[in-house]
Order: structure tokens, then sequence, then C-alpha cells
């Protein structure tokens, strides 16, 4: 599937009512999961353990 065409699927996914927020909230969702899917397929990932010690540094 194209990325024009993955475009129109979420959009017509949404519903006729759909403000024009909704729909770029429903697109910016789409491309983080995406983004997301890719980088554990490229193994670029951290333990859950290694993100709790990073949110803790945050914290501080």
């Amino acid at each position: 599937m194209t990325d024009k065409e993955r475009l129109r699927s979420v959009v017509d996914a949404q519903p006729d009512d759909a403000s024009y927020d909704e729909i770029l909230r429903e697109l910016a969702f789409e491309r983080m999961v995406e983004r997301g899917l890719s980088d554990s397929r490229a193994g670029r990932t951290i333990s859950n353990e290694e993100m709790g010690n990073r949110i803790r540094l945050w914290r501080e």
C-alpha cells in the first residue's frame, strides 16, 4: 500500500462529521504507530527496565 493509499484509508475510516483536527490527530497517530512498528522490526527498542531508568532520570 502506498503512503497516499494509507492516508486515504485513515481519512475514509473517519465519520462524516469528523473535524479537520480530529482527522489530523488520527493521521498523526497512524504515523506514530507505523514509526514504532518500524523501529521494533529494526531492533531499535529498549527494555521496560531501561525505560523506567530514563523516566526516573527525567524526574530528577
